[in-house]
């Protein structure tokens, strides 16, 4: 009987033993399957996504501010638009914009098409221009947009192939002033000289053309002499140009000059040919260039804007573009005259011009 109990206790506590061992393992089984489940889960893995996303804009945000924007001027080898260069490395240290200027060394439209061709297989993103002659760009700015790189225009109002135009006012009312200021200074009498960079060149041709029609509207008894004179942006050329013209009639009462070196190339011609202070001279020009013939008289009046605030213009209206930002009448490029653009189609307005006379041409404001 005792081995009866015996053998029926030692079968329970085996069993028991099985049970608790089955007992524990479904109970570790129950605990470790949340824990497969939880890894299966992964919540930290959902969680991933989420860390992407947020870190998408950002990502987006530094490929905005990593544009490679190219300036590119008329030519190079000329005060304003090494001027221009100073605006443009200025502006890409000050704001960290890989923007950079590049350009021919002569004023020539087709080396400066060859440089944008060049630029077009760098890929870069915006090309800031000033075109030399707008014919000869036409071309190439059109295979540059199709290539999708912005392209902003200076001085070149009626281009087809750019996004936006940028002006430092209005063509017309900047060549009216000095026709207004040539006619109070002659009593509106006599023949006068026209020059210009290029017969191409857009912004020359429509402040000429501006000046003779208010010509002809306000000051009937004066007169174009000969055609419009070409000086290819080289103050040499201007004075043996003009120098050639004034020869042939000294009788010449003024000289409206467009490119920068014009004014200061037909100065010296008048100067050489003792005409100073019979022949009045205004027209584009800088301090730096045409200072010594204002302060002596031979130069009434140089006007112009200053080339490094419309390098930076151009930058920041690429920018804007490229950043898809709203171009408006009233807009803000944050650049001195430029600050409430009027928008006309897709060329903009700015109020930047600045005139210089024997008054005021020894403000250091205006020594570049």
């Amino acid at each position: 009987m005792k081995k009866k109990v015996l053998s029926v206790m030692l079968c329970l506590a085996m069993t028991a033993s099985m049970l608790m061992g089955c007992g524990v393992s479904k109970v570790e089984e129950v605990a470790e399957t949340p824990a497969a489940e939880t890894t299966e889960a992964a919540p930290a893995e959902e969680a991933a996504p989420a860390e992407e996303t947020a870190e998408t804009p950002a990502a987006e945000t530094e490929t905005a501010g990593n544009y490679k924007i190219a300036v590119v001027p008329k030519l190079t080898s000329i005060a304003w638009f090494q001027r221009m260069e100073v605006g443009v490395k200025e502006y890409a240290e000050k704001n960290g914009v890989d923007a950079f200027y590049t350009g021919p060394s002569e004023g020539d439209g087709a080396l400066q098409a060859q440089v944008i061709e060049d630029l077009i297989s760098q890929g870069v993103d915006a090309i800031c221009v000033v075109p030399f002659s707008t014919e000869a760009l036409e071309p190439v700015l059109k295979k540059a947009r199709e290539a999708g790189i912005v392209v902003i225009t200076h001085e070149a109002s009626g281009m087809t192939n750019m996004d936006y135009d940028i002006e430092a006012f209005d063509n017309a009312a900047y060549g009216e002033h000095f026709m207004e200021k040539l006619g109070e200074l002659t009593g509106g009498k006599g023949e006068y000289l026209l020059t210009v960079g290029s017969l191409t060149s857009e912004s020359h041709n429509q402040w000429v053309d501006a000046a003779k029609t208010l010509q002809e509207e306000k000051f009937p008894e004066m007169k174009q002499y000969g055609d419009k004179i070409e000086t290819a942006d080289d103050q040499s050329k201007a004075y043996e140009k003009v120098k050639e013209a004034l020869t042939a009639n000294p009788s010449i009462a003024a000289i409206q000059g467009s490119a920068m070196p014009d004014i200061a190339g037909a100065a010296l011609a008048v100067e050489e040919l003792g005409l100073a202070g019979k022949v009045k001279l205004a027209g584009t020009s800088l301090v730096s260039v045409s200072g010594k013939y204002v302060k002596d008289g031979t130069i009434e009046m140089i006007s112009f804007w200053d080339p490094a605030l419309a390098g930076q213009a151009m930058i920041e209206l690429a920018l804007k573009v490229l950043n898809k930002e709203t171009v408006e009448s009233g807009c803000d490029l944050g650049v001195q005259g430029y600050n409430s653009l009027t928008l006309d189609g897709n060329v903009l307005y700015g109020q930047a011009w600045i005139d210089v006379t024997k008054e005021n041409v020894d403000d250091p404001a205006y020594d570049f």
